[in-house]
This record gives C-alpha cells, structure tokens and sequence, in this order.
C-alpha cells in the first residue's frame, strides 16, 4: 500500500510539474539592441576622448570616467537579460557625431555629457538622469571677462554640436552681446584656444570646464566665472523606439540608485583624485553633489507606487 501510495503521489507531482511547465508563457523574444547583442555577443559604446570626468581617455588610451563606469553596468545588465556574456567595443564620438552614431546603428549607447533635452529627444532616448550642469565661462586668470556682459568685442571659442553653442547664440540674439564665436571640433580643441590665447573665453558645461583644467595642471592660471547661462541634465543615450532596452535601462538605473551605486561612482569620479593622463598627475574636482541631483537620484530609487 506505501509503494502503491508513493507511487500515486510521484505521478500526481510529475502531472503536476507537467501542466504547469505547459501553462508557463513562453520566453520574450528579443527585440532591438538586445537582440543585436545576443546574435553579435557585443555591445557599442561611444565615448568621448576629453570630457572629464564623464568619458575620457587614461595614460593607456583606454576609456574611462564617470559615465563609462554606468554604462559598464548597463553592459552587466544586458548579458543577463540575454543569458551570455558579450563583449564590449568602443568607438570614439564627438559632440558633432555622437547622435548620428546612435541613430546610424553604429554605437548601442552614447556615454559621454550629453545633455538630455527636448529637441534631442524626438530623435534618441536617454537614462535617467546621471548629472545636472550648465554653461558657464572659462578664462585666464586676471581677465576682465566675469559675466557674458563683459564679452563684447571678444572671441568665444564653442564645441561643435553642444547646447553650450546654442546657448551663446541665444545670448548674442536675445542680450544684444556682440561677441565673435568660434566653434572647435571638441573640448580639447576648445579648451587649447583659451591657453594659447586665440580665444577669451571657452563656453561650455562647468563641470567639464572644472575636469579640463584639473586635467592639465592649470589652476593656477583658469578659472570659471560667469552665472549659469543653461540648464544641462546629462543622461546615456541609446536608440529610440526600443522598448525593451528603455525597460532594462529605467530598472538597471533604479537599482544602481536604491543600491547606492551611482553615489559611490560620484564620490570616486569628483571628490577623489582622477587617474591621470598623459603622464600628468590627476587631481581632484572636489565637486560636492548638488542638492538638485541628490533629489534626482532619491527619486529614481524610489519605486513606483
């Protein structure tokens, strides 16, 4: 009777087990970038070669910063929704390309301080927000220039592709400021007008002002002035109109934010020493989070109700 019951209850159990193995919903099929990446066993990034501390290049060459580390866990992510490990490929972008990069199928995602607007969102995505700045000025220390006021008669050197360019446009239309602008390929390029004097000023994101000269030593002779002439969220851009990309990167984000992870990212990126560069010794930003990005992360962390 106990073989006869024991072998009931097995058979019961193992039509049990069955019913539900065949009631189960079949697995997402993959769609978009994550199913590029489980055919190619690889992921894109673009990355930018001299925006500190967001996406730069170290002694080596090899890319690293602030939005690098984030998208390295985007990576994480990606493996494990699609079950292998892949391998990540980098391709470098400036303001200029870093769009047509994404939308051409070039990069999977943009990792570099690109701001998260409007305009730019009817053609790209982008992740929660990862940093907020704005346009301030860069000039030799002992400058007249303190304001965008005092930049009449003078030449503003821009990087192509920024909203820092758009915003400097807008000053000349909107204040009457007649100033010279001079558009660079990139912060690099920018950055070397003002030190080799060709240019006054160099008008971009603060932070990124701040990485460039903690980046060459330069203290002693930059400095950023001037109030904010534009708000700049920075987010990573990826493709539009791939949702399930859009989900893993909202849930990965939540995480990284519950889990405390981007604070830690923050701390070694901007209060502590940068790896250096070139052969030049890093330096630190000494850059407290602002009380607006600490709110922004709170939030992403939170979950839905």
């Amino acid at each position: 009777m106990r073989t006869g019951a024991a072998a009931l209850l097995a058979a019961c159990l193992a039509w049990g087990a069955g019913a539900f193995a065949q009631s189960e919903e079949p697995a997402l099929e993959l769609t978009g970038t994550l199913a590029k990446a489980k055919s190619s066993g690889a992921v894109t990034i673009a990355y930018r070669e001299s925006s500190v501390p967001f996406s730069y290049l170290n002694a080596r060459g090899e890319p690293i910063g602030y939005s690098i580390e984030l998208c390295r866990k985007l990576v994480d992510a990606i493996s494990e929704a699609i079950g292998r490990d892949v391998e990540v490929k980098w391709i470098a972008v400036t303001s200029g390309t870093r769009m047509d990069a994404i939308t051409g199928g070039r990069a999977d995602l943009e990792c570099g301080s690109t701001t998260a607007n409007r305009e730019r969102a009817r053609t790209v995505a982008f992740s929660p927000i990862i940093f907020v700045s704005g346009t301030k000025l860069m000039v030799k220390r002992g400058s007249p220039i303190q304001s965008f006021r005092d930049l009449r008669g003078k030449t503003v050197v821009v990087t192509a592709g920024t909203t820092n360019e758009q915003a400097m446009r807008e000053i000349v239309k909107k204040f009457g400021v007649d100033m010279k602008i001079v558009v660079s390929r990139d912060h690099a390029e920018s950055f070397a007008e003002v030190v080799s004097g060709r240019a006054d000023a160099f008008a971009t994101d603060d932070v990124l002002l701040y990485g460039l000269i903690a980046r060459s030593g330069e203290r002693a002779n930059l400095q950023v002035v001037g109030e904010f002439l534009s708000y700049d969220p920075y987010g990573i851009m990826y493709r539009k109109g791939d949702p399930q990309l859009a989900k893993l990167v909202n849930d990965t984000f939540h995480d990284l934010a519950e889990d405390g992870e981007i604070e830690r990212q923050y701390k070694r990126w901007f209060l502590q020493r940068l790896p250096g560069t070139g052969g030049t010794p890093g330096q630190s930003l000494d850059l407290p989070m602002s009380p607006q990005l600490e709110t922004i992360i709170r939030a992403t962390a939170a979950r839905p109700e």
